[in-house]
């Protein structure tokens, strides 16, 4: 009778929680929901109204320094999707204002030509309102950082319309490693009911028609060294984006000047370049590498370019559709070289480059599926599983934090970019010994 007393009270806490994520849940899925597909349709508008409007990117130096001075006025000055990892990982609190700003910030970076993303907002926002519904309720410390992550994955999901992606990302992105299996339902019910919203609304799921080719060793050696490829394509990414961002602060520290001297940079390479497929977030480039096979072969570098001095320089947006693009454009142009379909390899381009830029294999194959179907799989999953080694502790996030060494069964815990194969560090050595 008493263990069937303490059976009873075990699963009425169990229940208890299950209700209580579930509810919570559903609340930030809701919010995230209605913010996400308000944030598409305006990203979306943007984008249009530009193509129609070409002289907006004249406008691009002072649509940045609308920017900084709404940062400013905010207060969210420097803040970005690393500050929403540091949510997670340590308990930072996170200003409610940050979510107007990158949504105001990130709509004019692609209204006038910037070249940018939209899920580094999305994390940004999504984290932002997961951590103020959490505050809402007054949830402890470990639930915030909860709420936090159901927040990322439901913006996520809205956006993209990859729910379980959204999902297993939010998990895995903040410790490399560690997979924070108790925010699985939470994360997969705000996901699936923000996902739900932006269907009923009539915002369409990214997804794209490609043929994979049968199951052949050959095939599969060819894809192994695409993958390695790609490997060495997203270093160059994030080294690039870093680097460019590094360089600017140092050498114009004033941001009105640094956003303005980088808004003009932008408007020469659009003209240099001839063409608009460079600025904004460049999903129909996207669409025709995957699906039609034909892109220029110089493509992956320019946009590489254009990134790093738009998101250097000051502007907002994200940096994992730039990912996409770039290893789309890559995998595009490389996959023929090595005697694969140029749309297929430019699919496996794009998860492959994603994986290596963000540390997510597990993650980087779900998207595989929801964004190209199953057929594929094993190919997508050895192009992550070699891309993510040999790309190494390089990634677009510093605050994200690799636990354990890509190339043996050893504890590390360093922060991406700061860590490098080979490297001891001597505040490590004990950990691992034990």
């Amino acid at each position: 009778m008493t263990r069937l007393v303490k059976t009873l009270k075990h699963t009425k806490y169990y229940l208890q929680a299950l209700v209580k994520w579930v509810t919570l849940a559903i609340l930030i899925g809701f919010c995230c929901g209605v913010v996400g597909v308000l944030f598409h349709l305006g990203v979306e508008w943007a984008t249009e109204y530009r193509d129609t409007h070409l002289f907006l990117l004249w406008c691009l130096p002072l649509a940045g320094l609308f920017i900084v001075g709404f940062y400013k006025l905010t207060k969210t000055e420097g803040q970005g999707t690393d500050d929403i990892i540091d949510a997670v990982r340590m308990g930072k609190s996170l200003s409610i204002l940050l979510l107007p700003a990158i949504f105001v910030g990130t709509i004019l970076t692609h209204l006038c030509g910037g070249s940018a993303g939209r899920e580094g907002a999305a994390l940004q926002m999504g984290g932002d309102i997961g951590y103020h519904v959490g505050l809402l309720f007054r949830m402890d410390d470990r639930d915030m950082r909860t709420a936090t992550l159901c927040g990322m994955a439901a913006f996520f999901s809205a956006l993209f319309g990859t729910p379980l992606t959204a999902t297993v990302f939010a998990m895995v992105v903040i410790s490399v490693g560690v997979v924070y299996h108790a925010a699985f339902i939470p994360c997969f019910t705000a996901s699936l009911v923000a996902y739900g919203i932006s269907l009923w609304v009539g915002v369409s799921p990214t997804q794209y028609t490609v043929a994979a080719p049968a199951l052949e060793l050959g095939t599969l050696l060819r894809i192994a060294v695409l993958g390695a490829l790609c490997a060495f394509v997203a270093v160059m990414f994030c080294n690039a984006l870093r680097t460019t961002r590094g360089f600017l602060s140092k050498h114009i520290q004033n941001p009105w000047l640094r956003v303005v001297c980088g808004g003009f940079l932008i408007v020469i390479l659009s003209y240099l370049a001839q063409t608009s497929d460079y600025n904004g977030a460049g999903m129909d480039v996207i669409q025709r590498a995957v699906e039609e096979g034909t892109v220029s072969p110089v493509a992956f570098l320019l946009k590489i370019i254009f990134t790093a001095i738009t998101l250097g320089a000051g502007y907002k947006g994200g940096e994992v559709v730039p990912a996409f693009f770039v290893g789309a454009t890559f995998g595009c142009a490389a996959g023929p070289l090595l005697g694969l379909p140029a749309g297929f390899s430019a699919a496996v381009g794009l998860v492959a480059v994603f994986c290596a830029s963000v540390n997510c294999p597990v993650a980087s194959i779900f998207l595989s599926v929801e964004l190209f179907g199953s057929a594929g799989v094993l190919y997508f999953a050895l192009a992550c599983g070699i891309s993510y080694m040999l790309s190494g502790y390089n990634g677009l996030y510093s605050s994200q934090t690799i636990l354990y060494s890509k190339l043996k069964a050893q504890y590390i815990n360093a922060h991406t970019n700061a860590y490098h194969a080979g490297d001891v560090f001597q505040d490590h050595s004990d950990q691992t010994k034990e």
